[in-house]
């Protein structure tokens, strides 16, 4: 009869010991072990071991378009340059004015409603607005003006000297009298219609009644 064999049911801590072989402790193997056990993180730069390996590819700038010089050429067409006109602005003398209501417009000034100095400066101002000395002398009137200073309305004209010295050398050649004496012939009959139009457009717009 052939010999039964007995069965290890159980591990025998002894047996086991005895198979394991004897190898000596190495730290520095440990310490690969755990570098291999570890995962190399993700965004790790690839090491460069050959210098025919190309670098990483980066994102590349923007590409700014020019235009070409033919298509500038036809979006701005050059300027011509246009010659500049020099205005040429007549030489003016400034004169100093004063005038007054007539005796005949007192009345009506003073029934009008207004203050009569508003409405004679009101009159001057339109005289004045489109007015042109004239080169010709006109005497003053004889007309009788107004007593009543209070309404007397000054200020300075510009007048074309042009025209101030022809009369001066016309009528004033020593340049002795007032320049408003020379020129009041020409202005004043201007302002005394412009008081009796205002007059009228005042009667007008509040009529009696």
């Amino acid at each position: 009869m052939r010999k039964k064999i007995p069965t290890i049911t159980r591990t025998d801590p002894a047996y086991a010991a005895s198979l394991r072989p004897e190898v000596e402790a190495d730290p520095g193997r440990e310490e690969v072990q755990r570098a291999e056990a570890t995962p190399e993180p993700a965004s790790a730069q690839p090491v460069v071991v050959d210098d025919h390996i190309a670098p990483p590819p980066s994102t590349p700038p923007p590409v700014t378009l020019r235009p070409s010089q033919e298509t500038a050429g036809r979006a701005a067409p050059p300027t011509l340059a246009s010659p500049t006109r020099t205005r040429r602005i007549p030489a003016t003398r400034k004169i100093d004015i004063r005038v007054n209501a007539l005796e005949r417009q007192e009345e009506a000034l003073i029934d009008c409603g207004v203050d009569p100095a508003h409405v004679i400066r009101a009159a001057l101002r339109r005289a004045v607005k489109n007015w042109q000395l004239g080169p010709d002398f006109i005497a003053p009137s004889e007309e009788q003006r107004t007593r009543i200073t209070e309404w007397r309305a000054r200020t300075s004209l510009a007048v074309h000297a042009g025209a101030m010295n022809a009369l001066l050398r016309a009528h004033d050649p020593l340049d002795v009298l007032s320049k408003w004496t020379l020129i009041r012939g020409q202005l004043e009959p201007r302002v005394w219609a412009e008081i009796d139009s205002i007059l009228d457009e005042i009667e007008d717009r509040h009529p009696e009644g």
